[in-house]
């Protein structure tokens, strides 16, 4: 068996140079393009030929007056792909050449060559980085051919992805991972060629969609508005072990972990990888001006001057005691500030982005303005704790900081199903510090403050050495959404004035809020009766909208179109969800009375439910025998008889809720006294005001 072929780097260098002129010099006669990569007319023909064979050019038959122009040549998303790679060789092949060239004059290494590990290639945090974008030319023909290629609408964790992919974020990636990359990743926290990235970043599908793919084929990217984004060229598709890669990446496959839940009932089933072209990034309506790409900001910094940056990561609002801490990372760092907030998807339950950066706004002018800014990082975080802490230093490396602050229990997601922390609350910091010199950014303690009161001062809690003669002041996040919940005071040596009023208007008191009642249990336990005594005894005491979403009644109007297949069940039961997420938002009382079998369905409402008000589950626990005995409308007579398949209690399992927020008995209870009941618990919870 004869050995493959050695690639000839001449060969590959003057390819390099033709897509790169493609690329930047479009419509350029052929006599022009052999001068500009420096090759014969001949030899230009031969490297076009080759380059249209690969697909990585695409020949056009010309109509302009120029007879002797017959052809123009354009890049393909194919071909964009391929420059990228070779760019990458090529920057790779001349930094060996100068290493030995400094080594032979001066004996010693000049430390530019990386020999492993990418991520240091760009030392200089203020050099730019290279990004996945082709030209704006190349771009409009390219979007034009990717019209019509196969396309993926992606979600809005993808498109999150996407975008730091195709700017720079998340370099040395340039795309998403093979399934080689993926298992390196997901077992040792580096690509398959060593570089150093925790977090598996891929583009999951599903089934149908991956299966009318073949190994090699382009297809186009899309937001949720159908705008193409970028390409991708199709080199794996593979079934990941899901249950191996929660317990790698997130410690535990646990679904009381958002990404774990995530990753088992959201995500795809089939991952694809493959190199990424750029066409444009996604379009951002808000905040606009506080977006920063990773070489807008390194541009910000070497037009300012600044050698060091601090950066602080967030997906909460700033308080008095953040100020503090980032005014004391910046001395300890003896650097700038850059205050880098999370605005992709967070922790579910999180505040919303909009009221996050209205507080940070609004303090921001309490920060000198020479030695500070802000600017919104479009990630989609995974609560990963320690491999997020890395993965979040290497995106902040990436926009140019040299310093970045990781917390006590960094992007920790809280207690997993034991009710214990899912990592120790100093875990991010050991594996950041561990890698901390790889990565070339260095990390800054986190230190716990809290308020002193007699010296009216936050200090950081273990250097207080009078700590028995003084008075200790701290607020807890619970402690915090308790008082907001409950519109009592927020003192201002907690917080700024100014940063209560956003959280005020965005968060009222609990008794003015919407919030959405959701009943479950099997057919025939009484969630309808209940539900309708329920929003009678809310309308008659008034002061916020009341809807009913009552099974039958969804299926009339809003599911009439679905069967009782457990996909079509789950369907109907997250259209009740969206509606009900709706009118919470809007300050109304939804009341949803659905049999809603399954756990992960029912926790995916709670979820949508939540970013916007109170959830309050009922679980209605009349037994199926009593249930069966009532059977009035005679279905549990036609399954038993085999004539309704899928029948909840019957021939389909129905998942009691663990730990719902009230269980209510109907056998031999009446009906007002089960409303009462309800009523009784949204008092307790503050949801309405004491009679």
């Amino acid at each position: 068996m004869s050995a493959a072929p050695k690639p000839n780097p001449e060969a590959e260098d003057q390819l390099f140079r033709l897509l790169r002129q493609l690329d930047e010099a479009q419509g350029a006669s052929q006599r022009a393009m052999a001068q500009g990569i420096g090759v014969s007319l001949g030899r230009l023909n031969a490297l076009l030929r080759q380059a249209t064979a690969a697909g990585f050019v695409r020949v056009q038959d010309m109509d302009g007056p120029d007879k002797r122009q017959r052809f123009s040549y354009a890049l393909t998303a194919r071909g964009a792909g391929e420059k990228n790679r070779l760019t990458d060789q090529f920057l790779a092949r001349k930094f060996a050449e100068y290493d030995a060239l400094f080594a032979e004059l001066t004996g010693t290494t000049s430390g530019l060559n990386p020999l492993k590990h990418r991520t240091k290639l760009m030392e200089n945090n203020l050099a730019p980085i290279p990004e996945l974008y082709v030209s704006y030319d190349s771009a409009q023909k390219l979007k034009m051919e990717a019209a019509e290629l196969v396309s993926w609408d992606l979600t809005p964790r993808q498109i999150c992805d996407l975008e730091l992919l195709m700017n720079g974020g998340f370099n040395p990636l340039k795309g998403f991972l093979s399934e080689a990359d993926y298992t390196s990743v997901v077992d040792t926290m580096r690509t398959a060629d060593g570089a150093l990235w925790p977090m598996p970043i891929t583009l999951d599908v599903n089934e149908k969609f991956a299966d009318t793919l073949e190994i090699g084929q382009d297809i186009a990217l899309r937001d949720q508005e159908g705008v193409i984004l970028a390409t991708m060229t199709v080199t794996d598709r593979y079934t990941p072990n899901k249950a191996h890669e929660a317990k790698m990446v997130f410690g535990a496959d646990d679904s009381a972990h958002p990404a774990v839940n995530y990753l088992h009932n959201t995500a795809g089933d089939i991952y694809l990888g493959g190199p990424v072209t750029g066409i444009q990034q996604p379009v951002h309506y808000d905040f606009r001006a506080r977006r920063d790409t990773p070489n807008e900001l390194r541009a910000y910094f070497r037009k300012m001057g600044w050698r060091k940056v601090v950066a602080f990561q967030t997906r909460n609002p700033l308080h008095r005691a953040h100020q503090e801490l980032t005014f004391r990372a910046a001395r300890e760092a003896q650097a700038n500030l850059l205050i880098h907030p999370v605005v992709g998807l967070t922790k579910p339950g999180d505040v919303d982005h909009f009221t996050r950066v209205r507080c940070y706004e609004a303090v921001l002018d309490k920060y000198p303005q020479a030695t500070t800014s802000m600017s919104l990082l479009n990630l989609a975080m995974r609560m990963a704790g320690p491999r997020e802490a890395v993965w979040h230093g290497l995106i902040r490396k990436n926009h140019g900081c040299t310093h970045f602050i990781v917390g006590r229990d960094h992007a920790g997601p809280g207690k997993n199903s034991a009710g214990e922390d899912f990592y120790g609350p100093y875990d991010a910091q050991d594996l950041f510090r561990e890698h901390q010199e790889e990565m070339g950014i260095e990390m800054v303690d986190f230190k716990h403050m809290v308020y002193v009161q007699e010296r009216a001062q936050y200090e950081p809690a273990d250097e207080i050495e009078d700590k028995d003669n003084v008075t200790i002041l701290n607020i807890s996040g619970t402690e915090l959404r308790r008082r907001l919940a409950e519109g009592l005071e927020i003192p201002e040596w907690f917080s700024f004035p100014e940063v209560v009023t956003e959280l005020r208007r965005t968060k009222p008191p609990r008794s003015q809020q919407g919030f959405t009642v959701f009943f479950t249990g099997f057919s025939g336990s009484g969630k309808s009766t209940i539900a309708n005594a329920l929003m009678v005894k809310l309308m008659e005491m008034g002061g916020r909208p009341v809807t009913l979403l009552d099974g039958d009644i969804v299926r009339k109007n809003l599911s009439s179109e679905l069967g009782f297949s457990k996909e079509h069940r789950d369907l109907n039961i997250r259209r009740i969800g969206y509606v009900a997420s709706e009118i919470t938002k809007n300050g109304g009382i939804a009341i949803c009375a659905p049999i809603a079998p399954y756990a992960t369905t029912r926790r995916a409402v709670r979820e949508d439910i939540e970013a916007f008000g109170a959830f309050v589950e009922v679980h209605v626990a009349t037994s199926i025998e009593e249930c069966e005995r009532r059977d009035r409308k005679g279905l549990y007579k036609l399954a038993r008889e085999g004539k309704i398949k899928e029948f909840t209690g019957i021939s389909d399992p129905y998942d009691v809720p663990e730990s719902p927020e009230l269980s209510v008995e109907t056998e031999n209870v009446d009906v007002d006294n089960c409303a009462h009941q309800v009523l009784l618990k949204l008092e307790s919870m503050g949801l309405i005001a004491a009679q």
